[in-house]
């Protein structure tokens, strides 16, 4: 897929460009909320109407001041221009780069200076249903990926029913192995309509929570409503941006 926005936030001097498509098929993925795709089979985000060119992006990065660009998703590391725009951003404008969040999929890649990767189940079978593919690869590219030099951090979708306490403490677990001290953030599921999972309880995230901090240093969650994910910008002002190129 591509690229088909470029987001700006001033007060925090970073750039967000945003792909479209992914190589996971999750009947959770919270974009649906985002998009309107709610309770609709298969569909998670309207096509764009155009991609944005690489000079389109190149242009538009040079015409603010940035410390950092973020790629984000779907999965930012399927979009075919992205080994390019890695390598504009870190060796033209000098800035550093980082997937704002990825599955994992793609990592390590070169030019990347970190990613935070979502891990989405420890049992390979519920790994399987939830995303259409197997853990194995997934595991081992984000050790490959701290291997290699890169800033790593993690997160899980608490689902109870689904990625249960014990999925979630095991994924904590594995990455203690690797490094206590990589940042580790849970996230409490956010109904889909049309999916029999609950949003779990202030009670469940914070024995996630200490569950996980008995193998992890740095440990954070949050646990949005459907409301709260949609007016992300009404709570946090990294959220704030501006459209710089594509679709307003």
């Amino acid at each position: 897929m591509a690229f088909y926005k470029l987001t700006y936030n001033e007060k925090y001097r970073f750039a967000t460009l945003h792909n479209y498509g992914c190589t996971f098929k999750c009947p959770i993925c919270s974009y649906k909320l985002y998009s309107g795709a709610e309770g609709i089979p298969g569909k998670v985000f309207p096509a764009p109407a155009r991609f944005l060119s690489v000079d389109e992006m190149k242009a538009a990065l040079e015409s603010v001041d940035i410390d950092k660009v973020n790629f984000m998703g779907g999965e930012p590391s399927i979009a075919k221009e992205l080994p390019e725009m890695l390598e504009f951003v870190k060796n033209k404008l000098s800035v550093r780069t980082f997937l704002g969040h990825t599955n994992g999929s793609g990592i390590p890649i070169k030019n990347l200076d970190g990613a935070n990767v979502g891990l989405k189940a420890w049992d390979e079978k519920v790994h399987l249903e939830y995303t259409g593919r197997n853990k194995k690869g997934i595991f081992e590219n984000f050790a490959r990926a701290l291997e290699s030099g890169m800033e790593l951090k993690a997160n899980v979708v608490y689902i109870p029913g689904l990625v249960d306490l014990d999925q979630v403490e095991a994924i904590a677990e594995w990455i203690s192995k690797l490094g206590r001290n990589i940042p580790f953030h849970i996230m409490g599921y956010i109904p889909v309509p049309g999916q029999p999972y609950d949003r779990p309880t202030e009670k469940q995230m914070k024995m996630a929570e200490s569950i996980c901090r008995k193998h992890l240093e740095n440990v954070g969650s949050s646990h949005l409503c459907s409301e709260d994910a949609k007016r992300l910008s009404k709570k946090d002002d990294r959220f704030q941006v501006k459209i710089i190129a594509g679709e307003l």
